[in-house]
């Protein structure tokens, strides 16, 4: 079980599975909620609030060092720590073949999915301690066609995530990476359009089927 006493820091919180977990673990605790949109934090925050949570915004682009460490800094300074990080920022480069991958999509991709992450491992690593939790989401895309700028990077940032659970095995921090099944994201609509979004998970019900994966053991 999770400290509850320590706050949750969310990256990538304004949206899908990141605002639908950022609510699911609302009650009886205080959401970092870190997004670029301000207008979709905003309404999260008032979703939280109803759902007896309390949360601290932070409209930030995870891809920015400084705004990253001030942001760390500042966790550290009111609450000493975290005790729950979940990682579900992501950038949805577009299909393409290989042989044409756009080297300003493929750029904006490494930033985002593998540069930022490593960066965010080193920084909220000693938020975490020895007893916190991180938790990063698998998309196994990687070797399909036309998945060159997103499923690669995907790939590599979760290579990077098992190397740092190997890592902290005996150490800690719990690393834990799940699977969510297809759920009918924004993600997912501009990779497969005009596909029928009806057999798809309900993004709030895989939040609460995640939920027992993220906080016990």
């Amino acid at each position: 079980m999770t400290d509850t006493a320590l706050p949750v820091l969310i990256t990538g919180a304004s949206r899908g599975l990141g605002a639908a977990l950022a609510e699911a673990l609302a009650p009886g605790r205080h959401i970092i909620a870190v997004g670029r949109t301000t207008g979709a934090l905003e309404e999260l925050d008032d979703r939280i609030r109803a759902a007896g949570g309390q949360a601290t915004l932070a409209p930030m682009d995870i891809t920015v060092a400084e705004a990253m460490q001030q942001l760390c800094r500042s966790i550290h300074d009111r609450w000493g720590g975290v005790g729950l990080w979940l990682h579900t920022a992501i950038h949805a480069g577009p299909l393409a073949p290989a042989s044409h991958l756009a080297e300003k999509d493929l750029d904006s991709s490494i930033a985002v999915n593998l540069r930022a992450t490593a960066r965010l491992i080193a920084y909220v690593a000693p938020l975490l301690g020895q007893s916190g939790r991180a938790v990063f989401f698998d998309d196994p895309q990687g070797g399909e066609k036309f998945f060159g700028h997103y499923g690669t990077t995907k790939s590599a940032q979760m290579a990077l995530v098992r190397s740092w659970r190997a890592e902290s095995l005996k150490t800690g921090p719990d690393v834990r990476i799940l699977c969510p099944r297809p759920m009918p994201t924004a993600t997912r609509a501009r990779f497969y359009p005009g596909e029928d979004r009806a057999p798809l998970a309900d993004i709030r019900a895989e939040a609460a089927r995640l939920l027992p994966e993220i906080l016990e053991g």
